[in-house]
């Protein structure tokens, strides 16, 4: 894939995970889940690659914080489950395991990861337990959309005659 392609597919990652984080979410216990920013990282862990996986959920986070429409704990949940979702497709090529990366990557790494990271730069004091279910219920949902999207784009023959090629 050429540099522009790369990029370009980025930008289109990026405003789909910040903007559809506000349009789509649900009440999931005493959080809300945002699903968009884990199909996201599913659907670029797949086409795109750990890397490139990594830096959209770094920059979907940061807008979302810096827009006002998000909180601190995007960047441990959305950059972690894209790091792992991006592994684990690297290893076994299959879409499930991204999914299965990001689920364990967001759902349980990041929500453990959150409980300091709160604590020291929110203020607050929750325990893991607090984060594990409402990460687990989003980057699970999350992960379904972003593999119903792959394999329906896949169908077409997409990722492997045009975004595949040249990375």
């Amino acid at each position: 894939m050429n540099k522009t392609r790369l990029l370009t597919t980025m930008a289109v990652f990026i405003a789909i995970g910040t903007l559809g984080s506000q349009l789509i979410w649900f009440p999931a216990g005493v959080a809300k889940a945002y699903p968009v920013q884990h199909a996201i990282n599913v659907m670029a862990a797949v086409m795109l690659g750990t890397g490139p996986a990594v830096i959209i959920a770094f920059i979907i986070g940061l807008l979302r914080n810096l827009l006002g429409l998000g909180s601190l704990l995007a960047f441990p949940g959305g950059m972690i489950g894209a790091f792992l979702a991006g592994m684990l497709y690297k290893k076994f090529r299959y879409h499930i395991a991204a999914a299965i990366g990001e689920v364990i990557g967001t759902g349980v790494i990041g929500a453990l990861f959150a409980v300091p990271f709160a604590k020291i730069l929110m203020g607050t004091a929750f325990g893991a337990l607090f984060f594990i279910p409402p990460f687990l219920v989003s980057s699970i949902t999350g992960s379904f959309i972003g593999i119903f999207i792959v394999l329906r784009i896949n169908h077409h023959n997409v990722i492997k005659n045009n975004l595949k090629g040249g990375i």
